[in-house]
C-alpha cells in the first residue's frame, strides 16, 4: 500500500468516525437556558424553567423530578378554567417531549414547582435538578437561581412610576 492511499484510508476512517460521533451528540434529550427562580431567602415555593430539545426521532416523556433545594419538586402546568381563571395543577402522568420537538418550561405554562426549600435561594446559587425520562432515563443538571430574569416576549419599558409631587 501506498503511502497515499494508506492516508486516504486513514483519513476516511477519522471522518467516517467523527460523523458518528457528531451524529450521537446530537441524539437525544438536551437541556438548555434553565434557570431557577424564587421570591426570597423566606419563600416556601419557587420554579423552574427551561426548554427540553428532543433529538431522537422517538417520543420521550420526563416523569418525575427532584433535587436537594427542596423538600419536593414536581411538575406543573398553568391553565385557563371556563371562567377565565389560572390555575395551577400537578401534572399526572408526566410530560410528553416528542420526537425532534422541544417544549418550553416557562412562566405561565409547564414548569417545575420546588415546595419547600431547604435553604435561602439567592440570586446566582446553583442548584442540581435530576430528571427522569421514560426513554432516557436519568439526568443531572445544575440550574442556577435568576430571580432578576424576565419572562420572554415581555417587555417592561413601558412600566414607569407616576412621578410624585
Amino acid at each position: 500500500m501506498t503511502r497515499f492511499s494508506l492516508l486516504l484510508t486513514a483519513l476516511a476512517a477519522y471522518f467516517a468516525l467523527s460523523a458518528g460521533q457528531m451524529a450521537a451528540a446530537h441524539d437525544g434529550i438536551r437541556i438548555e437556558d434553565a434557570y431557577a427562580r424564587v421570591t426570597g431567602a423566606t419563600a416556601k415555593s419557587g420554579g423552574v424553567f427551561m426548554t427540553i430539545l428532543n433529538h431522537s426521532i422517538e417520543d420521550d416523556r420526563l416523569i418525575s423530578v427532584s433535587t436537594d433545594a427542596a423538600e419536593r419538586a414536581s411538575l406543573h402546568s398553568n391553565s385557563q378554567d371556563a371562567n377565565g381563571v389560572m390555575r395551577m395543577v400537578e401534572m399526572e402522568g408526566g410530560l410528553p417531549i416528542a420526537g425532534m420537538e422541544s417544549h418550553m418550561l416557562d412562566r405561565g405554562g409547564d414548569h417545575i414547582m420546588l415546595f419547600g426549600p431547604t435553604r435561602a435561594l439567592m440570586q446566582g446559587d446553583i442548584i442540581t435538578l435530576t430528571l427522569t425520562f421514560e426513554r432516557t432515563g436519568v439526568m443531572t443538571i445544575e440550574v442556577p437561581v435568576d430571580n432578576a430574569r424576565e419572562p420572554e416576549g415581555v417587555d417592561h419599558s413601558g412600566h414607569s412610576m407616576p412621578a410624585t409631587e
